[in-house]
C-alpha cells in the first residue's frame, strides 16, 4: 500500500484531495491545525487505515516536529497543500499575519520538503501546491503572489535537481476555487467573477491527474486560467498589474 501525507488536509482542496488518494487506496497522514475537523476526516475515510498530525505550520516547533515525521517515516508521496494569505493593502495588514504567511507558504514547504527528500526514492512525488498568481503580481495580496511565485520557481529547480532519480516534484497551481480559503483571507469567493472559479472537486481532479501523468514541473489549472495567462503574453506587464488590481479582492475596501 502506498503511503502520503497531506499538509492543509481538513479542507478545501486538501480534503477532496485526501478523498481521492484514499480511493486509489494510498495510506494517509492528515495534517493541520485543526483536529476536530482532522478527526472527522479521518472518519469519514476510515480511521483504521489513515492517521492524524495535529499541526500548525505557521509555529516553528510544529514544523520541526511534521519534519522529524517525515524523517523518520517513508511515504511515497508529500502534497504540500497548506497556504494561506490575507486580502488588503500591504500596510493596512498587521506585519506579523504577513510574517506567518510567508512562514507558513515558503519556509514550512522547503522544511517538509527538505525532510522528504532527504529519504525520498525512485518512484516518490513531492507536489506543491501554488497558485495562478505564482505567473502574475496581485496588488491587494502582494504577499501571498510573492509566496507563490517562490513556491512555483523552487518546485521547478527541484524537479530538474531529481528527475534524473526518479523523482517526481511538480509545482500545481490552482486558480480562484470555492474552497474557504478567500473567508480566511478576509473576502468571499462571490468577489471573483463566477466565470472564473472553479470547485475544489475540480481541482483536486486534475491535482491527481497531474500526479498520475508525471510529466510537468508546473502547471496550472483549468482552462480559462491557461488562457488568460496565455493572453498575458500579449500584453504589457503595466496592463496587467492595473486588470489584476482592479479585480483583486483585496483593492475593493
Amino acid at each position: 500500500m502506498k503511503t502520503a501525507l497531506i499538509t492543509g488536509a481538513s479542507g478545501g482542496i486538501g480534503l477532496e484531495v485526501a478523498k481521492r488518494l484514499a480511493a486509489q487506496n494510498y495510506q494517509l497522514t492528515l495534517v493541520a491545525r485543526n483536529e476536530q475537523k482532522l478527526k472527522s476526516l479521518q472518519a469519514l475515510l476510515g480511521r483504521d487505515h489513515h492517521n492524524i498530525l495535529v499541526a500548525d505550520l505557521t509555529n516553528k516547533e510544529d514544523i520541526q516536529k511534521v519534519c522529524n515525521h517525515l524523517m523518520s517515516n517513508a511515504y511515497d508521496l508529500l502534497v504540500n497543500n497548506a497556504g494561506t494569505g490575507t486580502y488588503g493593502k500591504f500596510i493596512e495588514i498587521r506585519l506579523e499575519e504577513q510574517l506567518d504567511t510567508m512562514t507558513l507558504n515558503m519556509e514550512s514547504l522547503v522544511a517538509l520538503s527538505y525532510a522528504f527528500l532527504n529519504r525520498a526514492k525512485s518512484g516518490d512525488a513531492l507536489v506543491n501546491v501554488g497558485s495562478l498568481l505564482a505567473h502574475s503580481s496581485l496588488p491587494g495580496g502582494a504577499v501571498y503572489a510573492g509566496t507563490k511565485s517562490f513556491v512555483a520557481n523552487f518546485s521547478e529547480s527541484l524537479w530538474y535537481e531529481f528527475k534524473n532519480k526518479g523523482i517526481f516534484v511538480t509545482c500545481f497551481n490552482p486558480g480562484a476555487a470555492d474552497s474557504d480559503f478567500h473567508s480566511n483571507a478576509g473576502r468571499k469567493t462571490s468577489s471573483f467573477p463566477k466565470f472564473a472559479v472553479s470547485s475544489v472537486a475540480q481541482v483536486a481532479d486534475e491535482l491527481i491527474h497531474v500526479l498520475n501523468k508525471r510529466s510537468k514541473p508546473r502547471t496550472v489549472q483549468g482552462f480559462k486560467n491557461r488562457f488568460m495567462l496565455f493572453a498575458f503574453r500579449f500584453t504589457s506587464r503595466k496592463v496587467i498589474i492595473n486588470l489584476m488590481g482592479k479585480i483583486s479582492p483585496g483593492m475593493s475596501y
